[in-house]
């Protein structure tokens, strides 16, 4: 079975690891980023650490999720907000040139769903949309095994979305966008404002909930009304096959999913009532993932 190179690139951390084409992870790597340190050093780093993996010269390809938009077709990163000095840079010219394997380059959250398509919640799908929720609201697109990246890299992403246009704004996303209403963070405030100040956490609002609070289950009943409404909005115009959801936000699933779910089935239209919801099943899907790019490009 072949191999391939999985690389999970943030801000703080590197991590390297060797992935079986069926998504078993063989051995990892774990090294700090240094992305303070511009992309000499990343760079430098990074190839040590593939230098360093016991049998690098029997894998297929390289693939490498990073935080941030990315320009798949020449594998450079088109903002670079955590890995400051990499926005245009070559990245997967250079891991290219010295290992001479395939190398592809795209965004954390795609590759994340690029994983669940193939080996995990959606596998056998041919369209599948894969959200984060957590402490924002993320996505990515997947169809027949490929992520869809679009022409800025930003195809997929979901938190801008407008849920309610008559709702406040925040911050740089629009008013009313889904990722300031029912996001981790959106639960946090919102929980402060009408809870207790001193929440610190989304678990605690779901913690009230649980035990019967009102006002707490009210809040999570509008953020499911909320994430089923950004999930219609998404389903009208790509109609996939399923939804995998994953992030630390589901941990909660059984206070809010199946109501979510009905939501969902009542703001479609009687045809698109048949469409899965799944919750995301890998326990490592950004490392998996990133091994899956080369598989997706056919290598």
């Amino acid at each position: 079975m072949k191999t391939y190179i999985g690389i999970d690139l943030g801000g703080t951390n590197v991590r390297v690891a060797k992935v079986t084409a069926d998504g078993q992870i063989l051995n990892i790597l774990k090294s700090p980023s240094y992305a303070q340190d511009g992309p000499k050093k990343v760079m430098a780093n990074l190839i040590a650490q593939i230098h360093a993996v016991e049998g690098w010269q029997d894998c297929a390809g390289i693939g490498i999720g990073v935080p941030g938009p990315v320009d798949t077709r020449n594998g450079q990163m088109l903002m670079s907000t955590n890995l400051p000095g990499f926005t245009g840079y070559p990245m997967a010219k250079e891991i290219e040139a010295e290992f001479g394997l395939p190398t592809f380059v795209d965004n954390d959250a795609n590759v994340a769903g690029l994983a669940e398509a193939l080996v995990g919640a959606g596998k056998g799908a041919p369209v599948i949309y894969y959200l984060t929720h957590s402490t924002g609201v993320g996505g990515a697109l997947v169809v027949d095994g490929k992520v869809v990246s679009g022409k800025n890299g930003h195809a997929g992403e979901t938190g801008n979305i407008i849920i309610d246009r008559s709702r406040k704004k925040y911050n740089h996303l629009n008013a009313g966008a889904v990722e300031n209403e029912a996001s981790g963070t959106a639960l946090i405030r919102i929980g402060r404002e009408k809870l207790d100040p001193n929440i610190s956490s989304a678990k605690e609002v779901f913690d009230l909930a649980k035990a019967g609070n009102p006002i707490a289950l009210e809040i999570v009943d509008t953020m499911a009304y909320d994430f089923a409404a950004m999930c219609s909005a998404i389903a009208h115009t790509v109609d996939p096959w399923m939804f995998v959801i994953g992030g630390g936000v589901t941990k909660s699933k059984e206070l809010y999913f199946d109501k979510m779910v009905e939501y969902f089935q009542s703001m479609v239209h009687v045809g698109m009532r048949s469409i899965e919801f799944k919750i995301a099943m890998l326990d490592e899907p950004g490392l998996i993932g990133a091994a899956m790019l080369p598989i997706s490009h056919g290598k």
